[in-house]
């Protein structure tokens, strides 16, 4: 489908046509060819905002955009100096995060943590999903920093930014040695993601359970798996996920279902269903989060909303600003997860009706913060005393 030919016969309404024409016009001529981002996410590699130059691809003619290769998974390693990440975010449950990667190969469209990238001089689209950073160190670290005097036990939330289970961790299994520095340390933890491979780890997660110290949650963001497939194209399937918060839960795990992102006229129809189908898997809690498109997210939304399905463009965007005060995104504390207006507190509404049907979040489990105990591990610096 050629989106400027619909465009120029009239296939947008009159009205909001120009808010589309202008989006395609900007955006087409960053848009990369399809056959080099085959099975991933975004559609364009615009420049990070930080770069002095921004740099777009222009066919001359030559062909040379045909001969170029398919974007391929690049892992690079990262050296940080500290692994326990800091935040003072009113509206998060948590007050520290570990990530051991940077970027995410599950490619998922919405993902509020591509701009992260910029920082590191590359683009939040296709580079955000294929040229990642892995940190091999983050369990010593992580130690270093859990043995630290004066250090106060609070949970620590993994899969915050990106996911510690995508594909690569198969690999790397960086993520399987962060808990298995929690689990010697009693540490509690909180862990979210949208991959099965968690199921891996229940050998470790299972006996950290029976002390109080974990509470795993499963992302659902669809349970059409063709929907999935585009927005998330490298995650585990709705089904697979379903299966893995059953694993988990039958092993004694405390497990929830994290309704997320609600698209407005995409998704949220199956706010309900995705509940119900969660807690006959086992799940015993539930939460949802709105559409975010933060910065570089915005654009890479857009863009690939006009490729796969451009006669709802108008309407999605449309019901998106009327929840942000008439912008993409609002970034105000007490609104960004939720929303605001009508069509915000109907979707609100629904959630509390479906999840209190279902006696979900009957109850809301603290960890426990009280056994934990100083690791001693090879990434400790002994006293001098």
């Amino acid at each position: 489908m050629n989106d400027l030919s619909d465009i120029r016969r009239g296939a947008f309404a009159p009205g909001n046509s120009t808010d589309v024409a202008e989006a395609l016009l900007m955006e087409t001529g960053l848009r990369v060819d399809e056959t080099r981002r085959r099975g991933r996410g975004a559609g364009i590699n615009a420049s990070g905002r930080f770069e002095a130059l921004s740099r777009e691809s222009e066919d001359d003619g030559w062909n040379v955009l045909e001969e170029l290769a398919p974007f391929k998974t690049e892992v690079q390693i990262e050296k940080p100096r500290t692994i326990i990440s800091r935040n003072e975010s009113p509206d998060i449950p948590f007050d520290r995060s570990v990530n051991p990667y940077r970027g995410c190969e599950h490619g998922c469209i919405y993902c509020f943590a591509r701009p992260t990238h910029a920082y590191m001089g590359l683009s939040p689209g296709l580079d955000f999903e294929a040229r990642l950073f892995a940190k091999p160190d983050a369990p010593r670290l992580l130690e270093r920093e859990l043995a630290k005097p004066g250090y106060k036990v609070r949970p620590i939330a993994l899969g915050t930014n990106t996911d510690p289970y995508q594909p690569i961790e198969r690999e790397w299994r960086i993520m399987r040695q962060i808990l298995e520095v929690l689990k010697a340390a009693d540490h509690p933890v909180m862990i979210v993601t949208k991959s099965a491979l968690v199921t891996r780890d229940i050998d470790l997660l299972a006996p950290m359970a029976e002390k109080g110290l974990v509470k795993v949650g499963l992302s659902v963001t669809t349970l059409d798996r063709k929907l999935a497939r585009l927005l998330e194209p490298r995650a585990a399937t709705p089904a697979l996920r379903l299966e893995a918060i059953r694993d988990l839960s039958s092993a004694g795990i405390p497990t929830s279902v994290l309704v997320a992102p609600i698209i407005p006229a995409l998704n949220d129809h199956e706010i309900e269903r995705i509940l119900e189908s969660a807690k006959t898997a086992g799940a015993s809690e539930a939460s949802y989060v709105l559409l975010r498109l933060p910065l570089e997210v915005s654009p890479l939304f857009r863009d690939w909303l006009l490729r796969h399905y451009p006669d709802r463009y108008r309407h999605v965007m449309s019901l998106v600003r009327s929840m942000r005060g008439g912008k993409d995104y609002d970034a105000d504390f007490t609104k960004r997860m939720k929303g605001a207006g009508p069509y915000a507190w109907q979707i609100g509404r629904r959630f509390d009706m479906a999840a209190k049907r279902l006696e979900l979040n009957l109850t809301r489990r603290a960890l426990n913060c009280d056994l934990f105990v100083p690791p001693l591990g090879m990434g400790v610096q002994l006293s001098l005393l």
